[in-house]
C-alpha cells in the first residue's frame, strides 16, 4: 500500500510520534476511470476512487497493529488527491453507511469537469477503437503498456478546432452514488460529511498549466480545452474579469491572465467554496483556510510565481515528498516546521492551533463567507481577508459551474 513518492517520517517526527501516515496508490487513467453505459454488472465505475475506499476499509481494519486509532482517521489529499477527498465527502449525498474518517485535509482541491456516464461513452469508443477491441473484457485481456499506450489524450468532442488538448482526460464520472452529483451542488446544499476541514490553495495556482497566451482569444482556448461548453459570451466575462493583469518575466501578454484564471477556476475558488460550504452547515469554527504565499527565488523569477502544489515540501518535508525547491534548505527553511506543526495538530485534534509550533500565530478559522485565511510566507506569516476581487471572480465562477459540469 506504500507510495514510494512521499514519506511520512518527518510528519510524524514533528507530532511527537503522536500519529501514523499511510501512504497507498489507487489506479488512475484509463485504469481508473473509464465508463462506459453497456458496463452492466460487468464492470464498475470510478474504481480509483474504489480503490481509496477498499484503503478506508483497511484502515479500519488494521491500523490499530500500528498504534492508530481506527475512530480518528483524517484522510489528506493534494490536487487530484484533494479531488478524491471532495468526492469521498460528498459520497452518497454525505449520508455514507461508512464512518471511515473524522476529519478532511485538502490542499488545492481539483474540481475537474464532472460528467455523466453517456456524455463520457466517447471515450470508451474510442478506446476500442484505438485497440480493435470489441468489449471490456477484450480490453482486460490486453497488455497493460498497450493499453496505456491506446489510451491516449484526444480532443473534448465539443471543443473548437485548434484548441489544446484537455489537460485532464481521464475523469471520475456522475454514478448516482459515490459520486451523485457535481460538487459545486452538492456542497453548496450541504450534501457532504459534516467534519472539520483545513484547506487552502496557493497563490499561483495556474502558472503551470496555463498556455503562454498572447491574446484573450488564447485565454479563452485554454479554458474550453477542459470546459468545452463554455459559450463565447461567458467567455468575454472571463476575459473581462481577468484583463490587464501586470506582466510576468519570461511569458507573453496575456499569460498572467490564462494562469489566474485556469487557477480561479480549477482550484482557488472550489477550495473557497467547500470553505464557505463548512462555516454554513458545519460551523464557523470548523474549517480553516489557508493561502501559500512561500516565494522561491528561482520560480518568481521565472514568472511562475507560488505554482500549484508548492506547499506539499513543507507538509511533508523538503525530499520526503518527490522534488523539492532549493529554498527550502536555505531561505525558506523556516516556514516547514510552522507548516507541520499546523498540519499535524489538526490531524491530532482537528484543530490546526492545538499544537502548533511554538512560536506560530494563531490560526483563526474561516468564520463567515467573506472568509479570513493564514498567509503562509516565509517570516510573514498572518491572518488575512479574502481579497474583494477573488470574491467577486469566485462569484463569477460560481455562476458558471453549471455550464462547466462542476
Amino acid at each position: 500500500m506504500g507510495n514510494p513518492n512521499y514519506n511520512g517520517t518527518e510528519l510524524i517526527r514533528s507530532s511527537g510520534g503522536n500519529m501514523v501516515v499511510v501512504m497507498f496508490n489507487y489506479r488512475v487513467g484509463v485504469l481508473g476511470f473509464l465508463a462506459s453505459k453497456g458496463f452492466g454488472h460487468d464492470a464498475d465505475l470510478n474504481v480509483g476512487l474504489l480503490d481509496q475506499r477498499q484503503l478506508f476499509l483497511w484502515v479500519q481494519k488494521h491500523i490499530n497493529k500500528f498504534g492508530g486509532d481506527p475512530s480518528h482517521v483524517v484522510i489528506q489529499g493534494s490536487s487530484a488527491g484533494g479531488g478524491s477527498v471532495s468526492h469521498h465527502l460528498t459520497a452518497y449525498r454525505g449520508h455514507d453507511k461508512e464512518s471511515f474518517f473524522v476529519g478532511a485535509i485538502l490542499e488545492s482541491p481539483f474540481w475537474p469537469t464532472l460528467r455523466t456516464v453517456p456524455e463520457m461513452e466517447f471515450q470508451y469508443q474510442r478506446l476500442l477503437g484505438s485497440t480493435g477491441c470489441s468489449s471490456v473484457d477484450c480490453l482486460r485481456k490486453m497488455n497493460v503498456s498497450a493499453l496505456q499506450a491506446a489510451s491516449g489524450v484526444s480532443a473534448f468532442p465539443d471543443t473548437a478546432p485548434g484548441d489544446p488538448l484537455p489537460h485532464f482526460y481521464w475523469l471520475p464520472v456522475i454514478d448516482g452514488e459515490l459520486i451523485p452529483g457535481q460538487l459545486y451542488t452538492l456542497f453548496s446544499t450541504g450534501q457532504f460529511a459534516h467534519v472539520p476541514m483545513l484547506l487552502g490553495h496557493v497563490t499561483n495556482e495556474g502558472s503551470w498549466f496555463a498556455n503562454n497566451a498572447s491574446s484573450a482569444a488564447e485565454v479563452s482556448s485554454l479554458l474550453r480545452a477542459d470546459y468545452p461548453h463554455l459559450k463565447d459570451t461567458q467567455l468575454g466575462w472571463i476575459n473581462h474579469a481577468y484583463a490587464n493583469m501586470a506582466p510576468l518575466p519570461g511569458h507573453a501578454a496575456f499569460y498572467p491572465s490564462a494562469s489566474a484564471a485556469y487557477g480561479d477556476a480549477t482550484f482557488t475558488c472550489p477550495a473557497n467554496d467547500m470553505a464557505s460550504a463548512v462555516a454554513r452547515f458545519v460551523g464557523d469554527a470548523k474549517v480553516w483556510s489557508y493561502r501559500y504565499n512561500v516565494l522561491d527565488p528561482g520560480i518568481v523569477a521565472g514568472g511562475y510565481g507560488v505554482p500549484h502544489t508548492f506547499e506539499t515540501s513543507a507538509v511533508f518535508g523538503p525530499g520526503q515528498a518527490g522534488w523539492a525547491a532549493d529554498s527550502y534548505y536555505t531561505v525558506n527553511a523556516p516556514i516547514v516546521p510552522i507548516v507541520m506543526g499546523y498540519w499535524a495538530s489538526f490531524v491530532r485534534s482537528l484543530n490546526p492551533n492545538t499544537y502548533k509550533y511554538p512560536g506560530s500565530p494563531g490560526w483563526e478559522s474561516w468564520g463567515n463567507l467573506s472568509g479570513s485565511q493564514l498567509r503562509l510566507q516565509t517570516n510573514n506569516t498572518g491572518m488575512e481577508v479574502v481579497p474583494e476581487w477573488q470574491i467577486r471572480n469566485c462569484t463569477m465562477w460560481r455562476g458558471l459551474a453549471c455550464t462547466m459540469e462542476l
